[in-house]
């Protein structure tokens, strides 16, 4: 199965997509008393019971041509993520591979649909972009007895886009999180696919700026994989359902980049991974004015139909 969103920022409709078509979910998220595809529909089961409506035939049927798609969640509980996880984004970045995960946080309000504007922070000079995995957990995962255990816990996969400001991640204190958790800086989507529909060992990664192929990987070459990843991080930390782990990003950074070709405003930055479909964003200059909202949705008006196929 496949999980969307889609409709104006902040009003999005919540669907469901097989090969049979694609499906209202709002009667049955009225039936279980969530309002969104979010921590709670986890909680309560919301994958087995949309597979069983849709087994019953009682979802009615959903168009979504032309609609804005919003994140496939409406907000994750958490957003971890894992550093230098592929050997050559390590190597061009000049570091030693590491011999544990090197984890970070995201601050949740990042995410924002999978074509709505990126905001360029009003000082930053160095925006980067970083296609990669994420991972949708979908029960609780303390302490897991081994890496055969993690696949237990995995709801499914999203294409994410950890968007990275590299001097306030590297040059201000040396705090990651403050380089990653900039409004807007983590578009996700177009889709959550459910876990038995993926396997996350082998699929391919690309991004481009303006046409210009920058990154072109494949999960083979990831130095934890899934399932280690969600092991290790229960040794420190209680995963719920609805968190997301980002899984880290292969060679082709702007900051691993001999140029460092950072964004600029009117960049276009498009990016997929194999069977979770595409993005589209562009990049636009952040408004100091407090007022102004994190996203106004795609610049570009891309349609539903045109960037939900993987």
């Amino acid at each position: 199965m496949r999980f969307l969103r889609t409709g104006p920022v902040g009003d999005e409709r919540p669907a469901v997509t097989t090969a049979d078509g694609t499906f209202d979910l709002a009667p049955l998220l009225d039936e279980l008393g969530v309002p969104d595809i979010g921590p709670r529909f986890f909680e309560v089961g919301g994958i087995l019971r949309t597979s069983d409506a849709l087994s019953a035939g009682v979802l009615p049927a959903a168009t979504i041509d032309g609609d804005r798609v919003g994140s496939p969640l409406a907000r994750p509980g958490k957003i971890v993520c894992i550093g230098l996880n592929y050997r050559d984004h390590a190597a061009e970045t000049h570091a030693e591979i590491p011999s544990e995960p090197i984890v970070f946080m995201k601050d949740p309000s990042t995410v924002v649909g999978p074509n709505d504007d990126i905001l360029i922070p009003p000082t930053s000079e160095k925006t980067d972009w970083e296609v990669e995995l994420g991972v949708v957990i979908g029960e609780r995962a303390r302490y897991l007895p081994d890496t055969a255990s993690a696949g237990s816990v995995i709801a499914g996969y999203v294409l994410s886009h950890d968007v990275s400001e590299r001097e306030y991640q590297l040059e201000r204190g040396g705090q990651w999180d403050k380089g990653k958790s900039c409004e807007t800086f983590n578009p996700l989507g177009p889709e959550f696919v459910t876990a038995d529909e993926i396997d996350p060992s082998n699929l391919r990664l690309t991004l481009s700026v303006n046409g210009v192929s920058r990154q072109n990987g494949t999960t083979r070459d990831l130095i934890f994989d899934v399932n280690h990843v969600v092991w290790y991080l229960s040794q420190f930390m209680v995963l719920e359902p609805g968190d997301v782990i980002n899984t880290g990003t292969p060679a082709g950074v702007a900051l691993g980049l001999p140029e460092h070709p950072y964004l600029r405003p009117g960049d276009v930055v498009e990016l997929s991974i194999e069977g979770l479909g595409r993005q589209r964003s562009t990049l636009v200059r952040a408004s100091t004015d407090p007022s102004a909202g994190p996203s106004t949705g795609p610049s570009a008006g891309a349609s539903a139909g045109a960037e939900v196929a993987a």
